[in-house]
């Protein structure tokens, strides 16, 4: 345990949080997501875990200690319920409600095909599977950063 840190944080997603960089994003999935046969691809390159906890839980404790990429409309996206792109999922609204939080203004979500989703998750820094059992509880990040005390 580790003052002012969630304890949802393992080492290994504290130390992918760390290595990454400034645009490099990361994906939280839930667990449907061929989440192994991604992160093989992903720039880690190994499956990441954050279980027995939802979509939300995880981005809360993410977003805790990582701020999204203010450069880009596209920092926090979530991938869109098939047959039904207007529809927003319990999962999609919780973590909007925990970007919202961490970021302290509403900062919508980007919805992205499923097929897109997937070409977009390799193209990540990692991705975090969680125990989220319910449909469309997948989501990608992108690091922004963090000013110096003293411009």
């Amino acid at each position: 345990m580790l003052k002012g840190i969630s304890p949802l944080l393992n080492a290994d997603v504290l130390h992918a949080l760390k290595a990454m960089g400034h645009g490099d994003m990361l994906v939280i999935v839930d667990t449907n997501f061929p989440a192994d046969a991604i992160a093989r691809q992903t720039r880690l390159g190994k499956l990441l875990r954050i279980d027995n906890v939802t979509s939300a839980q995880a981005a809360a404790a993410i977003l805790s200690l990582m701020p999204l990429d203010s450069f880009i409309d596209d920092a926090a996206a979530c991938m869109e319920v098939v047959g039904a792109p207007d529809e927003i999922p319990g999962p999609r609204k919780e973590v909007q409600a925990e970007i919202d939080r961490a970021e302290g203004k509403h900062w919508p979500l980007v919805p992205v095909e499923r097929f897109a989703f997937y070409e977009r998750a390799k193209n990540a820094y990692c991705v975090i599977q969680t125990g989220e059992r319910r449909f469309y509880g997948c989501f990608t990040l992108t690091k922004g950063v963090i000013p110096p005390d003293i411009q």
